[in-house]
């Protein structure tokens, strides 16, 4: 069936702003599709998708597009829209350009340099080239090049995964359990979940695996205080409530009271009460201070640059900027020796980030240690072993796409000497 003419022109619409990288792509289609409410369900989904492929393959598209004719904007249009769903669906197509795309589909894209196959900005090219070697680096571009798959985290304070699994099975939806998050099931398609009973009764919640590990190396425990120090829309503080089974104080603090905001129906559905989110004005915040020393574990998911997420977020490669990197060590830092504060001896300390690369990640743990005598690395190995995740890791958590089919997440775990 023939997509509608008019679909070439909302795509084109779209790409103009999403290519200004003034937001980022998902919250620019959400306010176009609020706009446009007579666009259906399929419509929807194709543009998306379109936008989605065409970001994860910018340079390839750019390419393509210096050949042709008509505005640059509706050939890269069109070559997301072609390859999204075939020259065939397109309505309103000109002769000229029904020849174009068929010409430059047939090119053999593995013959491609191997700058423009990558589909990364040159400084990150040379960044995890650098980092990860040219095989690495390959690695890594390949698999964040797929889109990701939709995971979700059993609430255990309302169901057991089997329970579940066997429920969305009736709907029907296949998932898999995760494999290494024992609350974890990976669904196989991307269905609509919100007016599932599960969804709404808060049994069930959209976390990728490697954020549920991030939450489970905190190692909460019944009864204990615990502080989720960046807790944006707050998912890895369910998972932190739920594994301290409802019980102790669980502090969610945020600079966004936009960010806290998402958290509470979410919170609602959950069935926690031992969550607190509270609003801080920054890192040194007076309602930090009153609880220094008090607090068993904080868990610091600290704002880095994203480029672990690429599957879900491909913007981001071209979003980011060397220079806003460099910036961020310097917040990253001082968020954690500000969250450090809160920790009593014997307490743990968890820094994590969605990046993958050093400088957010090793350099800030390292540099940490240089500076903080009163605490010591627990290494991931031994964190690992305790909490029953069967992953081979040494002195720190580094997930990624290629090896563990999560988004790429780093973590740090220390401990306040006693």
């Amino acid at each position: 069936m023939r997509l509608p003419p008019a679909l070439i022109g909302h795509t084109e619409e779209v790409l103009r702003e999403v290519l200004r990288f003034t937001a980022p792509a998902d919250s620019t289609l959400s306010r176009y599709f609020r706009d446009h409410t007579r666009l259906g369900a399929r419509e929807r989904g194709v543009i998306a998708e379109s936008i989605y492929g065409l970001l994860r393959n910018k340079a390839v598209y750019t390419s393509f597009s210096e050949s042709g004719s008509g505005a640059l904007i509706r050939r890269m249009a069109l070559l997301a829209l072609a390859d999204g769903v075939g020259i065939d669906a397109l309505g309103g197509l000109t002769e000229l350009e029904t020849e174009w795309l068929t010409r430059v589909m047939e090119i053999d894209r593995n013959h491609l340099p191997l700058e423009l196959r990558v589909n990364l900005p040159t400084w990150l090219f040379q960044k995890l080239t650098e980092q990860l070697g040219e095989e690495g680096m390959l690695a890594f571009t390949k698999a964040t090049n797929e889109p990701a798959p939709l995971d979700l985290r059993v609430n255990t304070i309302k169901a057991e995964r089997d329970a579940v699994r066997a429920e969305l099975a009736l709907a029907p939806i296949q998932a898999e359990p995760t494999p290494f998050a024992p609350d974890g099931l990976r669904v196989l398609k991307k269905p609509s979940l919100q007016n599932l009973p599960l969804f709404k009764s808060g049994a069930i919640e959209v976390q990728d695996e490697g954020s549920q590990l991030l939450a489970q190396i905190v190692g909460a425990k019944r009864g204990e205080m615990v502080v989720d120090f960046c807790a944006g829309a707050g998912g890895k503080t369910l998972a932190l409530g739920a594994a301290m089974r409802n019980t102790g104080r669980l502090y969610a603090f945020d600079i966004s009271e936009k960010r806290l905001a998402k958290l509470k129906p979410r919170l609602a559905r959950s069935g926690l009460s031992n969550v607190h989110p509270v609003l801080i004005a920054h890192e040194r915040d007076a309602k930090i201070k009153r609880l220094a020393g008090k607090i068993d574990r904080v868990l610091v998911d600290a704002p880095c640059s994203g480029l672990g997420t690429l599957r879900r977020n491909p913007d981001v490669k071209w979003r980011q900027l060397p220079t806003a990197i460099a910036e961020l060590n310097v917040k990253q830092a001082a968020i954690l020796d500000s969250a450090a504060r809160l920790v009593k001896p014997g307490g743990r300390l968890v820094y994590a980030t969605c990046s993958i690369l050093k400088e957010e990640n090793e350099a800030i743990a390292e540099q940490f240690l240089a500076t903080h005598a009163e605490f010591e690395l627990l290494p991931m190995r031994d964190v690992l072993v305790e909490q029953k995740i069967v992953l081979e890791m040494d002195s720190y958590l580094k997930l990624s796409p290629e090896q563990h089919q999560t988004d790429g997440f780093f973590a740090a775990a220390f401990q306040r000497k006693k």
